[in-house]
């Protein structure tokens, strides 16, 4: 590991994640089987970094981010969160530290139309984690949500209107400012612009990235937007059937590319010139089912560049070191780099 990497401060390690939802079968509801959303992840995630998370529909990136979260309970492994006061893994501890880990970490959900309560004006919605973290004088929670929503360029008039009263960039400023309500550190963005339009995408991702100098933010930037994450991330994690399959800084990712599913994912990204071509690598079939994984990497069955030892042992994690830079990629192939 160089210098650089070594000097920087981790604030939350993830080792042997795995979150798995039963398969229940019959009247009695008995378990068949489990959906293995999350299979067994390792990850670091550095202080003040934004890390994107890529990959196909049903890959497990946002179950990955309610994990760390712990909106969703994992099945093992442990999310540790160093705290100033000391590391914790926060899958173990009781429910009232628990809670008062959870201002620490907020969520941007994908849709800005279903995540605000059409019931509540944005007072009420964005005033309801203030209270819940001890805030009781309502003036005071007033003058918390007036500055919230002038730091997402939203006049503080807004306040007083309802969710229907908005437009979709809007209701995400809106979003995000409730997300930084309790002044977190750490915010996991679930597909935060999937949902805009191009021109407010832009928007949106900038307000992000100023908020995170201003604030001394960490994001986990969940997408499917290979463009958007090359804009906004700092490292890029890859996911396939719920395994973390390529991982390093953005730069070295798009240029040095080392996992035949990540070649896949990037020769598919569109280019606005008719002039220029890009060799495609088409992916075969389906993903498989989570249900019941493939023998042997998990890939292996679209891999064009499969081997027989592919179909029956898992790749470890391989870390390569090009140029200064950390590549991480679980593949027999790099065994030979």
């Amino acid at each position: 590991m160089n210098e650089n990497k070594e000097r920087k401060e981790i604030l939350i390690s993830v080792k042997g994640l795995k979150t798995y939802y039963p398969v229940w079968k019959g009247i009695f509801k008995k378990t068949a089987g489990y959906v293995k959303a999350v299979d067994h992840v390792d990850l670091d995630i550095y202080r003040g970094e934004i890390l994107g998370v890529v990959g196909e529909s049903g890959c497990g990136k946002t179950t990955l981010g309610k994990s760390i979260l712990q909106l969703i309970r994992p099945f093992s492994g442990e999310v540790i969160y160093h705290f100033p006061e000391g590391e914790k893994d926060i899958t173990k501890v009781p429910k009232k530290e628990l809670d008062d880990a959870r201002k620490k970490m907020q969520i941007v959900f994908q849709n800005p139309y279903s995540s605000l309560n059409p019931s509540f004006t944005i007072f009420g919605t964005m005033q309801e984690p203030l209270i819940r973290f001890g805030m009781k004088n309502k003036k005071e929670r007033r003058e918390k949500i007036a500055k919230l929503l002038e730091e997402v360029n939203l006049p503080k008039e807004y306040m007083e209107r309802y969710p229907n009263e908005f437009s979709g960039g809007q209701r995400q400023r809106i979003g995000i400012a409730r997300a930084l309500s309790v002044d977190p550190e750490f915010i996991v963005c679930d597909e935060a612009v999937s949902a805009l339009d191009v021109s407010i995408q832009a928007q949106v991702l900038q307000l992000l990235k100023e908020l995170k100098e201003k604030k001394s933010l960490t994001y986990m930037f969940i997408t499917h937007d290979l463009s958007v994450v090359e804009y906004i991330s700092d490292r890029i994690a890859v996911m396939y059937l719920g395994h973390i399959v390529e991982m390093a800084e953005t730069q070295e990712i798009f240029e040095n590319t080392l996992h035949p599913y990540t070649e896949a994912l990037l020769s598919a990204i569109p280019i606005a010139d008719i002039n220029r071509r890009r060799k495609r690598t088409p992916l075969q079939g389906d993903v498989p089912s989570p249900v019941d994984p493939p023998g042997g990497c998990p890939f292996h069955p679209r891999c064009p560049k499969c081997t027989p030892r592919c179909r029956t042992e898992i790749p470890k994690a391989h870390r390569i070191e090009n140029n200064g830079h950390e590549h991480l990629v679980c593949c027999h192939l790099a065994e030979s780099l």
